[in-house]
Parts: structure tokens; sequence; C-alpha cells
């Protein structure tokens, strides 16, 4: 599975590392994930809360294919789709699947409050 979340930084943090992300109104960073069937980390990777899910996805699928090169396949969520899905396919030889909420299902209650 891979995912993202935008965490909020310190005054403190460099303004070159930062960024806001628009969509979740958030000022800070963002970390991209990898995670296997058991929800154990098999890469991570920090970028400014600013950058697009699917442009930060590139780094951790491919640390988590040099890494864990018996992983065929990855599950996401609408945000990766597009550029990513033929990006793994042509460059890692792996299936990167989109999982597509059903029709008028909002997020689920253990999810962040993303579209309520």
């Amino acid at each position: 599975m891979i995912d993202s979340q935008s965490i909020r930084t310190a005054d403190t943090v460099p303004a070159a590392i930062r960024g806001f992300d628009a969509g979740k109104k958030v000022k800070g960073r963002e970390r991209c994930i990898v995670t296997n069937t058991l929800g154990l980390l098999l890469a991570v990777h920090i970028d400014a809360a600013s950058v697009q899910d699917r442009d930060g996805a590139k780094r951790p699928l491919l640390w988590s294919r040099l890494h864990h090169p018996n992983v065929k396949k990855v599950r996401s969520d609408q945000d990766f789709s597009g550029r990513p899905v033929e990006w793994a396919a042509w460059n890692l030889g792996r299936e990167l699947g989109i999982v597509c909420k059903e029709p008028g299902q909002r997020a689920s209650k253990s999810s962040p409050s993303r579209g309520r």
C-alpha cells in the first residue's frame, strides 16, 4: 500500500523544505510511505507539503522495489492515479492498482477527516 500524509511543521523548519498543501490546508511537509499487508514500513520519503501525491510517489516506489523485489503489486487511493501507474509498470515492472471509492462513499470513521 502507498499513501501520503501532510503534517504541520514548526516555523524553525527551513522554508525551502516545507510548503502548503492547499487541498488539506496544511503548511508543512508531506510523508509518502509504502507498507506491506501487515502495515510494516517498506519505504518512506519526505517532501514539502506542496508536492502533489503522484509526484512524490516515485522515490518510495523505487526504494521499495530495490529493497523488497518480491513485492509485485502495490495498492493506492485515487490520489496516485495517472502517471505513477504507468511509471511503475514501465520502470519497475510493478502493478500499481488504484482502489476507488464507491459512489457516494465518504471517508471512513477511522481515517482522517478528508472530504468531510
